[in-house]
């Protein structure tokens, strides 16, 4: 077989632990609660009365379900495959891998397939329910094969690439930064070619973006007119093919990595003749050691370079098409709004990869078990970390401000909303900081930590974007939404709340979960009304409260953080 016996490993074992089983129930269950939200949110409490409004809901609803699985799949597919290898790498049981008998097409494809098993899993178990907007009518079974065929293709060829830069790089953050900032840049860079390079060259670059070719199924009588975009999804699984190619070819190249050497022996007559540089450590050692030293790599300038290069896409994006002109992107924000959404949102992504990595990278290369034997606080490790992950943050959480002064500047916005908008983001940065740093305190597993860190997040701005959808598509009362979407926003509750109190469970963080959905979805109807002071203050409430009542237990007497009970004097 291909993929060799680190795949046929992962294929017996996985499946019969209990958190597969739990994830395909899990996963089938959320996609019934979007389509009984979906049902509310379109009908109300009455029932269809023919057969066309059932025909519309169906279409209405394999599209929210085509684009809402393209993205998960696009997104965890990278994760996991990043994940699983950058885990190894730090564990140092790559090396051991690379000294075994298997050939280099073994571990690349083992690992990345072992990786997509369980979102090839997920796709299959999803194929019944598509099945059900079939039965509504209003879609055909060649736009359910070919949506079906189209996410599987973007989920090899994302966890291809997240595989690749986690066989190339060697920090964690470097490997989640890269994997997300590439695909951002290659999704942006094919959309341009397909726009700019001219109708022949344009077409052939816009096979690669499959949010293109998803559209072209959910457009059945569009310009294209065809249903399955075979073209489309032969490029995806050419461009799959080349990553897994290249990765193969450099695999020991790359590995392992120039750092890791066998100290030569030393003589037991000290040949030194002079003495180095000493550099003076701060009072708090944890922070000097995350803004002084290269503790995240060498290379995390170019992330940053990558970052603001999009940042840079996004101004130039805004200049040329100002807010006047009108447009909204899905009906719900206007064009210059939706840049600044993008850039914020990938900014919060980048800076909870930091703060969980921070954490993770320190237990998988054993250096947290130094800490227990130190007279380091909680207090003095929780509040470094912290700092240390704003200082080498800082490129990343200016350009959203300095794009929100933009709009002041311009008069796109007041200097009130402006003022608005620059706090609602701090609070959630800070959010997003703190929740990476509680997700490496809770689980042990490196690879658990980051996909609980970072699917809690994506989850949030997943669940955000599927409310303004549906409260758009259906224009009715905001009060009249609330009873529809209450299964939707405790699903929510209860996802959260199985994250946050998973080891350390308290009363605070009960509260936080199950009122944080709830007032997410107060601030979305708020800016649908434009009532801009209450989006601010259900926001500043719900996620400083949360923020909170993670960072209390962290810096408490008795730490959670380092795992034991000290008192901090």
């Amino acid at each position: 077989m291909l993929a060799g016996p680190i795949f046929n490993r992962e294929a017996i074992t996985s499946p019969r632990q209990l958190k597969h089983y739990v994830m395909r129930a899990g996963y089938v269950a959320g996609m019934f609660v979007l389509m009984y939200t979906t049902s509310q949110a379109t009908f109300g409490w009455q029932s269809a009365q023919t057969v066309g409004e059932v025909a519309r809901f169906g279409g209405l609803l394999f599209q929210i379900f085509s684009l809402v699985q393209l993205v998960l799949v696009l997104f965890f597919a990278l994760l996991f495959s990043a994940g699983n290898v950058a885990q190894e790498k730090d564990r140092q049981t790559l090396i051991l891998l690379l000294m075994t008998d298997l050939k280099n097409r073994e571990l690349v494809l083992g690992k990345l397939f072992s990786s997509l098993l369980l979102v090839g899993v997920l796709l299959a178990v999803s194929v019944p329910v598509f099945a059900l907007t079939y039965a509504f009518g209003g879609v055909s079974l060649a736009q359910i094969g070919a949506s079906l065929a189209i996410c599987t293709v973007t989920a090899l060829a994302s966890g291809s690439w997240g595989a690749l830069v986690a066989l190339w790089r060697e920090k964690t953050f470097q490997t989640l930064a890269v994997s997300v900032l590439g695909t951002v840049l290659f999704i942006g860079a094919v959309e341009a070619g397909a726009l700019f390079a001219g109708p022949v060259a344009g077409y052939w670059i816009g096979l690669l973006n499959p949010f293109r070719a998803m559209m072209q199924v959910l457009n059945p009588l569009g310009p294209s007119g065809d249903v399955f975009p075979v073209a489309n999804i032969l490029a995806l699984l050419g461009l799959a093919v080349v990553l897994n190619v290249v990765a193969i070819l450099r695999l020991r190249v790359w590995n392992p990595s120039r750092n890791l050497f066998v100290a030569p022996k030393e003589d037991d007559i000290d040949t030194s003749t002079g003495k180095g540089k000493v550099r003076t450590v701060w009072t708090n050692p944890v922070i000097w050691r995350e803004m002084r030293t290269k503790a995240y790599g060498r290379k995390i300038f170019a992330i940053k370079a990558a970052y603001l290069a999009i940042f840079a896409a996004a101004m130039a994006f805004i200049v040329a098409n100002p807010v006047s002109d009108g447009t909204l992107v899905l009906g719900m924000i206007s064009m210059s709004g939706f840049a600044f959404v993008v850039i914020g949102l990938l900014g919060l992504l980048l800076i909870n990869a930091q703060a969980v990595t921070s954490l993770t990278t320190e237990r998988d290369l054993k250096t947290l078990e130094l800490l227990l034997v130190t007279n380091i606080t909680a207090k003095e490790f929780i509040y470094g970390k912290l700092g240390g992950i704003f200082y080498n943050t800082k490129e990343i959480i200016l350009p959203p401000l300095i794009m929100a002064v933009y709009f002041a500047a311009t008069g796109v916005l007041s200097v009130e909303n402006v003022t608005y908008l620059i706090l609602g983001f701090l609070c959630l940065a800070a959010f997003s900081a703190m929740l990476g740093l509680h997700a490496g305190i809770t689980y042990d597993s490196s690879r658990t930590a980051i996909a609980n860190s970072l699917g809690t997040m994506f989850f949030l701005f997943l669940g955000i974007f599927i409310c303004l959808m549906l409260i758009i598509e259906s224009r009715s009362s905001f009060l009249l939404q609330l009873p529809s979407f209450l299964v939707f926003i405790l699903g929510g509750s209860l996802g959260l709340w199985g994250s946050l109190t998973y080891k350390n469970p308290s009363p605070a963080l009960t509260m936080a979960a199950l009122s944080l959905p709830f007032l997410t979805f107060y601030a979305i109807t708020g800016f649908l009304l434009d009532n801009t002071l209450g989006v601010l203050i259900a926001v500043a409430v719900t996620y400083g409260f949360t923020t909170m009542a993670m960072l209390v237990p962290a810096v408490s007497e008795f730490d959670v953080a380092l795992g034991r009970s000290s008192t901090d004097g």
